[in-house]
């Protein structure tokens, strides 16, 4: 493996044949040469106007030992600086048919790759990702899965969907892409589709002499 994914993420994921091209593909990682962009959807309205998350993060462990990552303050001795970089691919208002809340699928590149970076910098801005089972919204996740929900979402909407590198070998530059997977195209198709049309319509009192006039 060149890189990890959480086990919930889906995407793309790198994986060198050969021992050589392993060193060389995780060097650029380390050198942040790489460009890698997910595409996540989160509860709420992301302002356009927050672009960067720089904020330190701290790995610890739950009494379980199970492994979990908090937002520290910069200076913190145990922090590690973590830049993710956000932009609005589409805001789809609230709506009854999606339990009222309103959702921004959202376009996220990482300058750096801490675990559960994503996760713990959306969520520390109030607007966790949809179905995340250790960072989210309980309660709102509960929903989403229910039965019968309509729209249902049975995972975690966080997906790789581009990564920008250089072949280690020829030095060409590669862009790879992947697709949303069908179960996540189709939960955000039956969001747009339930939610309220963006269009006004202006009504205006008109006299027959206005009429006329026009």
């Amino acid at each position: 493996l060149v890189h990890r994914l959480d086990r919930e993420t889906s995407g793309i994921l790198l994986i060198a044949k050969r021992r050589m091209a392993l060193k060389l593909l995780q060097e650029q990682f380390r050198e942040r040469e790489t460009d890698k962009v997910y595409l996540a959807l989160v509860s709420g309205n992301w302002p356009t106007n927050q672009r960067v998350i720089d904020k330190a993060l701290h790995k610890y462990l739950l009494p379980g030992g199970e492994r979990r990552v908090k937002i520290v303050p910069n200076d913190h001795p145990d922090g590690m600086r973590s830049v993710t970089l956000v932009k609005v691919k589409a805001a789809i208002p609230a709506s009854a048919q999606a339990l009222a809340t309103a959702f921004s699928l959202l376009e996220v590149t990482i300058k750096t790759g801490r675990t559960h970076q994503i996760r713990v910098h959306l969520a520390g801005e109030g607007h966790p990702i949809a179905g995340d089972d250790k960072y989210g919204d309980f309660d709102w996740n509960r929903q989403l899965q229910k039965p019968g929900a309509n729209p249902g979402l049975k995972r975690m909407f966080l997906h790789s969907s581009s990564t920008k590198i250089r072949h280690p070998l020829m030095q060409d530059k590669l862009v790879l892409e992947a697709p949303l997977p069908p179960e996540l195209s189709k939960f955000i198709q039956k969001l747009e589709t339930s939610a309220p049309s963006r269009h006004t319509t202006i009504y205006l009192r008109c006299t027959a002499d206005d009429l006329r006039g026009a």
